[in-house]
């Protein structure tokens, strides 16, 4: 009898050994798993943070455009429809921020899609950094790239602003003795009342860029 429940001792102890292993390896398996999602949730904070920086970047370079355009009658409308800041300086930012986080915005990765009153700016970057070696081949090289896409969006409509005094859009321009000098505007932005601006007399950009335009992540 004694012999017999040695021989199941025996014939027992491979059995945990293999389920040891096996634990270890589901435990390695797993480790390798958090390493990767780890590293994705890296790439796609690298692109968050690009995207951003582009599209704050270019609401910056809009000021001395949208700022003359105050200027001239019919000048927003222009403004909007044409080429309102130049795509290289955005995109140089992203490439800042992406490094920033230890990643690299991919060849191409920059692409800007404008419409009328609003800007997108779609960044793709890959990590400089890899998952790692893990029990799961090939994670020693696997990057992760991931994209994030941004808008910039003028958030208010406006209007000439009735001239104290005077009829507002319904008056005779010629008897306006002042016909030729801007005046001012009202402008109705998201969150707050109405608002008369007078071109000739501004606040500096810094101050009314984020009245007028948003700046924030997509889905």
């Amino acid at each position: 009898m004694l012999a017999s429940r040695r021989s199941d001792r025996g014939q027992a102890f491979p059995i945990y050994i293999m389920m040891v292993a096996g634990l270890l390896f589901l435990a390695l398996a797993f480790f390798a798993v958090g390493k990767a999602s780890a590293t994705r949730n890296g790439a796609q904070g690298a692109a968050d943070a690009a995207a951003l920086a582009a599209a704050q970047e270019a609401r910056d370079q809009m000021g001395p455009g949208f700022l003359a355009a105050l200027l001239l009658p019919g000048g927003l409308d222009d403004f909007f429809e044409g080429n309102h800041f130049g795509p290289g300086a955005p995109c140089n930012r992203a490439q800042y921020f992406a490094a920033e986080n230890r990643a690299d915005v991919v060849t191409g990765g920059c692409q800007w899609d404008s419409g009328f009153k609003r800007d997108e700016v779609t960044v793709e970057v890959k990590t400089r950094y890899t998952v790692g070696d893990s029990v799961i081949p090939g994670t020693e090289t696997r990057h992760a790239t991931a994209k994030a896409t941004a808008v910039v969006e003028f958030r208010c409509s406006w209007k000439p602003a009735d001239k104290e005094g005077k009829p507002g859009n319904g008056g005779d321009p010629d008897k306006d003795k002042e016909k030729d000098k801007p005046g001012p505007i009202e402008f109705k932005c998201d969150g707050r009342d109405s608002f008369k601006l007078d071109p000739l007399d501004l606040d500096p950009w810094e101050e009314l860029a984020e009245v007028f335009f948003a700046v924030h992540l997509v889905d």
